[in-house]
């Protein structure tokens, strides 16, 4: 099926806010009709193909793009062309290459990086150095005031080409893209030279909101070592320091290292941007920051940011000379070394060597009350009127402050955005922060699908107590009452297995779940872990799992389990399956424990699954769904006809009796079809009468397998 697309008129924005920041602009309802939400990416055809990120517009009709100067240039259209919009799938860049002017050579790749940062950029386009500033993934306030003190008044005018991208194609610029200059450009980077930190604001210790635990061992650690390294001489000791700061993307690693070394010389090599030359390039810059670290008259502290992709773990030649560099630095007087990355199994395994990298911080996600106390430090000097940062933190799992920052700059366009309108004094509500969790994705999700749930609630659900009362205290109560759990001395369910005929409503109550906002989800269907290249189902088990640690607390969905988790010894796909089940088991209870996860399996073939994934501690709770019997059709024909006008005439009482062997999915299509019917009766009919009912009871016809629903019910009592 081919990609939905439109044909646009494009007309030059007037907005300032949007000036050369690479948006385009178009009616909420285009967005609708093709598939997208605010900030994904789009492919602009004009008389050449560029990508840019797409926002609402609430000033131009549906059939116009609102576009910059610069955007419309990379179209090669003029004012009042047409232009085709159409989804695009884009790439994190790896590599992006730029041509530019003096104000480029006189920016570090870490600047420049960040001045570009969330903007979606093809071979060939223009791109100015104005931040994005606008919805989730966008650089800092910061970056503005480094680049007006580094390069003047000219950083606003000044547009950069990009020569070339890897991958090819149109990118979008992440934290850990290597954003390198033409030979044209020749500038000196933080790999040339350390970088100058005494002008540039750090956050206080006090404000490292769920890290100053960490902030305060990483402190103790360089004072003993960089001031007092006489105490561990005398206790027969090396005063030598090599630290690994390890935690999810955007938890602020980097930044709790410069705020405990506020007060001492710090330099930096920024691993992606040096990871990315050549060998000898690598080798050099890492040479000429390790003898400034050694050369300095104070004790210095030496960061490696991202250092996963300077040394990572397909390591080549250069690598070991790389590592003889930093060993060479920790082995210095007055010099530590502190490592950060998000991704520590992808790290050279030799950087920790005894005498090198011998010590690890791990920065942990931020549970909800921290989440709140991060809100409140972000909107500390903003103007706000009836906020509950508390009720935020709830709807906000797997958030990590950088997420947080950028749900507040949303939040802040938003209320600016109505501060125009009225011309009233901007002032941030909670309203604005709830309009932004609309908008804004965490990274940890950030290339996954997401689960659409709309406004569907528990209490949407029609019965199914007993498996709604099962889902609430193996999912939210460890979630709204963890106290309890911790007194009691018991640890919450790790894993819900839900079976039952199909069309039952076991996918539709684990929506309902998901929509209560407390928890991350993670959808899969069994059969897509399933590859036939040995280890990649394991891989894929593992990033799943992986993913749902970084986003908890967090619901692991597996639909059609059954495929997923099949009796070992019993399949002919040459092991595939045995291997993911053993994978499978490994994560729910291995060795690396499985905290604030809980993860749910649905199927309607449970004698089909391996007997190990249902012993406790794994899958440990299994739930019945029995089909629906008079008293619950009457409830879901209830719940699904709250949309529907219904005459007096139709007693849904007797309906529910005559639907003996309905399923939940079968009376929700019995409604549906009722309303067409009246619909074909008369297309402007207000209700659904009785007899547009009957005949839909003709159409649709009950679907549920008698021998199957005896099987199940045989199961669910042999437990």
């Amino acid at each position: 099926m081919s990609a939905p697309e439109l044909s646009l008129t494009v007309r030059l924005t007037t907005s300032a806010a949007d000036a050369r920041r690479g948006i385009v602009r178009i009616h909420p309802e285009a967005l609708l009709a093709l598939g997208l939400r605010e900030w994904d990416a789009v492919e602009l055809v004009g008389a050449r193909r560029t990508a840019s990120v797409v926002a609402a517009s609430t000033v131009s009709p549906s059939g116009i793009a609102l576009l910059d100067d610069v955007t419309l240039s990379n179209t090669g259209l003029t004012e009042n062309a047409t232009v085709v919009v159409r989804p695009v799938r884009v790439a994190g860049g790896t590599t992006v290459t730029v041509h530019g002017g003096t104000a480029v050579a006189a920016l570090d790749d870490a600047t420049l990086r960040r001045a570009l940062l969330g903007k979606v950029v093809s071979a060939g386009d223009a791109v100015s150095l104005l931040p994005r500033d606008l919805g989730p993934g966008t650089s800092t306030a910061s970056v503005s005031a480094t680049l007006s003190r580094t390069v003047g008044v000219a950083w606003t005018t000044e547009l950069l080409t990009v020569t070339a991208t890897d991958p090819a194609g149109p990118v979008s610029i992440q934290p850990n893209t290597s954003v390198t200059r033409g030979a044209a450009a020749v500038a000196t980077t933080a790999a040339d030279e350390p970088r100058d930190r005494a002008s540039e604001p750090t956050v206080a210790v006090d404000d490292l909101v769920g890290a100053r635990e960490q902030a305060a061992t990483l402190g103790e650690w360089l004072e003993l070592a960089l001031d007092r390294p006489d105490l561990l001489r005398s206790l027969g000791a090396s005063p030598r320091l090599g630290v690994l700061v390890t935690g999810p993307g955007g938890v602020g690693k980097a930044t709790m290292v410069r705020s405990v070394a506020a007060r001492r010389r710090l330099v930096e090599i920024d691993g992606p941007s040096v990871g990315s030359t050549a060998a000898d390039d690598r080798l050099a810059a890492v040479t000429r920051v390790v003898d400034t670290a050694r050369a300095a008259e104070d004790p210095t502290v030496l960061l490696v940011s991202d250092v996963d992709a300077l040394l990572p773990v397909d390591a080549d030649p250069v690598s070991t000379l790389v590592l003889d560099r930093l060993r060479s630095a920790v082995a210095s007087s007055g010099v530590a070394l502190v490592c950060t990355t998000s991704r520590p199994d992808a790290v050279d395994a030799r950087l920790r060597d005894p005498d090198l990298v011998d010590r690890e911080l791990t920065l942990p996600l931020p549970d909800s009350t921290g989440r709140a106390r991060l809100l409140d430090v972000l909107l500390r000097e903003v103007p706000t009127e009836g906020l509950a940062t508390g009720e935020i933190a709830l709807r906000t799992p797997g958030f990590v402050v950088a997420d947080l920052a950028a749900l507040c700059r949303e939040a802040a366009v938003q209320a600016a955005a109505r501060a125009h309108r009225t011309e009233s004094t901007p002032v941030l509500t909670q309203e604005d922060l709830v309009g932004a969790l609309a908008v804004i994705r965490p990274l940890s999700r950030s290339g996954t699908e997401e689960l659409v749930v709309g406004s569907l609630e528990l209490d949407d659900v029609g019965d199914m107590v007993e498996t709604k009362q099962a889902l609430t205290e193996a999912v939210l109560w460890p979630l709204r009452h963890p106290d309890s759990f911790a007194r009691l001395g018991v640890d919450p369910p790790r894993g819900v297995l839900l079976y039952g005929p199909p069309g039952c409503g076991k996918t539709f109550v684990v929506r309902a779940l998901a929509s209560s906002g407390q928890l991350s989800v993670h959808t899969v269907k069994g059969a897509e872990l399933m590859d036939k290249w040995v280890g990649s189902s394991e891989k894929a088990v593992r990033e799943l799992f992986r993913r749902a640690r970084d986003s908890a607390p967090s619901l692991i969905f597996l639909d059609e389990v059954d495929a997923l988790a099949p009796r070992r010894g019993q399949s002919s796909d040459s092991g595939v399956g045995d291997r993911v089940v053993a994978a499978l088991l490994t994560e729910l209870d291995g060795v690396e424990p499985l905290r604030d996860v809980v993860v749910l399996g649905a199927t309607n073939r449970p004698e089909l699954i391996d007997p190990a994934l249902l012993r406790p501690g794994r899958l440990e709770k299994a739930v019945f769904v029995p089909p629906p019997d008079a008293d619950a059709r009457r409830a879901i024909l209830a719940t699904a006809s709250r949309s529907v006008p219904l005459a007096e005439d139709v007693d849904l009482a007797a309906l529910a009796e005559d639907l003996g062997g309905y399923s939940a999915a079968d009376c929700a299509a019995l409604l549906r079809e009722a309303a067409l019917t009246a619909m074909r009766r008369d297309v402007d009919a207000a209700v659904v009468t009785a007899d547009d009912v009957a005949r839909a009871c003709d159409a649709v016809r009950p679907s549920l397998d008698a021998a199957q629903v005896a099987a199940l019910q045989a199961y669910s009592i042999s437990r």
